[in-house]
């Protein structure tokens, strides 16, 4: 008898069908399965069997073949076993009765006949309701992460007992009701803006760049608050929406660390080592594709510490993803494209020592040592770096001073208002903040007057600007604008801009 059973692989984001075909003929017992199966889902026999014979099932001993169609497409992992072990108790008429039609089953069998958690359960239930499957049996360890998805009719299982018992009518798996979702405010770590003494223009920077999207980096001694200052950029991110959150757990679904909320709540915040190879940054794997850092850090910020101490191939490697928000990740495997839309944040010292610039100590670094270094840090780089800002040392009366400086709250109340701002303004656009404006959309949003032009053109000429600089000194000018609730860029807003380009000013 041959029965046919519906599960899902994951190709990058994407959830695929695969229709699991089993054969059950009489003959010399055997066990073959087709259809590209990778090791993990060969050894399912052998999980499959144990399963069966612990749930008080039987093994048929006949002549078996599962195929799994279409064959041109790898299935990867352990997550088709229960659909397997479904496929062979209907192919062997051990499930008279039972309705499987509809159904797409999901999860991973001990040995005892208990389903295992999978990774990437929630990618594949929205790709599965957008191909019209709506009724899902599903690991009961997944329930957490699967209750954000309405219009489908979800049953978490404990045991395959429990699934064969609902498939047949004798027992009812209650489904899943569908959970509302709340944003959290990132503690940040017991970060905050109010602990950061002095830096004005290192802080308003980091709003700007917060408001807008846009990349920074921070130039300066080493102890200045650097660091410090990039710790508090999680408590002054603006709150994820439902659809940012939903795209977010996709990610981190497939990479397998989602906590205990089952949905990304908080903007991401990565902060990758200066070991970190190539690989870990894009994603990629020598068997399994994975979403790497950058992929991670989708929707939130990734921090760079001393920049220059990163591998020179592996920060080249972040500048196609900074241009298109997107990274495609080829290997032997197969092509996948995950999303890579996020806010860059890096620092470094100015030279090896650290002291070059800086007011009150001297620099031990020769001319040859100081372009040597930062040249570690490549021209087409820092021009997708939208603000470059010196942060210097301050004096003890500063760090010791009583005044308290604005706190993150604060500063995200004016986030919020921008980003709110941004989001009407785009609504018919397939963009959300003015750093990822293209040259269409800046034609129409960012109009200079005849003063703020001249000085951006002052600018352009006298700083041998690039064209990719130029614009992005237009999106910077736009969201100061925002800041200042003023429908029209004003000449201040561009000079404010122009200002922010350190490296341009340093040639």
């Amino acid at each position: 008898m041959i029965a046919k059973i519906v599960c899902y692989a994951l190709n990058g984001l994407d959830g695929v069908p695969v229709e699991v075909e089993t054969d059950v003929n009489k003959g010399i017992p055997s066990y073959e399965m087709v259809g590209l199966p990778d090791t993990a889902v060969k050894e399912s026999k052998e999980r499959v069997r144990s399963a069966l014979k612990n749930s008080g099932l039987l093994f048929p001993v006949n002549r078996i073949t599962i195929n799994f169609a279409p064959a041109d497409i790898k299935k990867e992992g352990a997550s088709f076993d229960l659909a397997v072990a479904i496929s062979l108790l209907k192919a062997s008429e051990q499930l008279v009765g039972a309705t499987t039609d509809g159904y797409v089953f999901l999860g991973e069998l001990a040995l005892s006949g208990d389903i295992r958690p999978i990774n990437g359960i929630l990618p594949i239930l929205i790709s599965a309701k957008s191909h019209g499957f709506s009724r899902f049996i599903i690991p009961a360890d997944n329930a957490k992460e699967a209750r954000f998805l309405s219009g489908a009719e979800i049953y978490p299982a404990r045991t395959l007992t429990e699934v064969m018992r609902h498939l047949v009518g004798t027992l009812t798996i209650p489904p899943l009701q569908t959970a509302q979702y709340a944003p959290h405010t990132a503690s940040g770590g017991g970060a905050d803006l109010k602990f950061v003494k002095g830096q004005p223009v290192a802080r308003r920077a980091l709003e700007i760049a917060v408001a807008g999207g846009h990349n920074l980096l921070m130039v300066g001694p080493p102890g200045t608050g650097k660091t410090m200052l990039a710790r508090c950029l999680p408590t002054v991110m603006p709150d994820l929406t439902f659809a940012e959150a939903l795209e977010i757990t996709k990610i981190h679904s497939i990479a397998g660390i989602l906590g205990e909320e089952g949905i990304v709540t908080e903007r991401p915040f990565r902060t990758p080592h200066h070991t970190a190879t190539t690989v870990s940054l894009c994603g990629g794997g020598n068997q399994h594709v994975r979403p790497g850092e950058i992929s991670l850090a989708h929707g939130g910020v990734l921090f760079l510490d001393e920049l220059p101490e990163y591998k020179r191939s592996t920060l080249e490697a972040l500048r196609q993803p900074l241009e298109d928000g997107v990274i495609t990740v080829a290997r032997a495997g197969g092509t996948f494209t995950y999303p890579a839309r996020f806010m860059l944040c890096a620092s470094m010292n100015p030279c090896p020592c650290g002291n070059y610039g800086a007011r009150d100590k001297v620099c031990t670094c020769t001319p040859a040592e100081i372009r040597a270094y930062r040249k570690k840090i490549s021209g087409p780089l820092l021009d997708r770096i939208d603000l470059q800002v010196e942060v210097d040392n301050i004096s003890y009366d500063d760090l010791t001073a009583p005044e308290m400086c604005e706190s993150s709250a604060q500063v995200k109340e004016r986030v919020e208002r921008v980003r709110a701002i941004q989001r009407n303004r785009f609504a018919a656009e397939s963009i959300s903040t003015n750093a990822e404006m293209g040259e269409r959309e800046m034609a129409r949003y960012c109009t200079l007057d005849a003063e703020g032009d001249k000085i951006l053109r002052a600018a352009f000429e006298r700083m041998n600007l690039s064209a990719r600089a130029r614009g992005r000194i237009i999106k910077v000018a736009r969201t100061i604008a925002d800041l200042d609730a003023s429908e029209y860029i004003r000449p201040k807003h561009v000079f404010e801009a122009v200002s922010y380009r350190l490296f341009d000013k340093l040639g």
